[in-house]
């Protein structure tokens, strides 16, 4: 069932994205990569989605999308800080018009009283969109948390590209 869900957020996600002409990369860390093979279950994605980065380590957050160390020291992995940094390396590091980006804590450990199991931070950045970023707090077991804060990504984007233009058609 949360399977079907994602993959009808997908797919609304991939029909907006073409209809605008705009492609998409993702950084994931504590999702694994959930969002991509969301947005790749749909047929024809190739057309509109680009690249994901699995940056599950602070090492790859750090050579693949050029996270700093310092805004890692300063403000964890599981920040807003970071994951602005992660959409904006997923911009920068692709050829792409949006980017999102997802780092938690899904669990059953690694939670903290600051920043419990279900903490998950999110960044949208893109050509006609400014940096925006949030945290959310989910409940649920591991997996349920991962595919939560998948379909919020999905959702989110689609919001967004409400912003987007749409191309001039002559």
């Amino acid at each position: 069932m949360a399977d079907d869900k994602l993959h009808i957020l997908a797919t609304q996600l991939g029909a907006a994205l073409k209809a605008r002409g705009l492609i998409l990369s993702m950084a994931e860390s504590c999702t694994g990569g959930m969002v991509a093979q969301a947005l790749t279950s749909v047929a024809g994605s190739s057309a509109w989605f680009d690249r994901g980065f699995v940056t599950y380590s602070n090492n790859a957050k750090i050579e693949m999308l050029n996270v700093s160390q310092s805004t890692l020291e300063n403000f964890g992995a599981v920040s807003e800080q970071t994951a602005a940094e992660m959409a904006a390396g997923a911009l920068k590091n692709s050829h792409t018009h949006i980017a999102g980006s997802i780092t938690g804590i899904a669990g059953p450990d690694g939670g903290s009283p600051e920043k419990p199991v279900g903490t998950v931070c999110f960044a949208w950045v893109g050509v006609h969109l400014s940096m925006s970023t949030c945290t959310k707090q989910f409940q649920g077991s591991r997996a349920e948390i991962r595919q939560q804060a998948t379909a919020f990504m999905l959702a989110e984007l689609i919001e967004k590209l409400a912003y987007f233009p749409r191309p001039m058609k002559y």
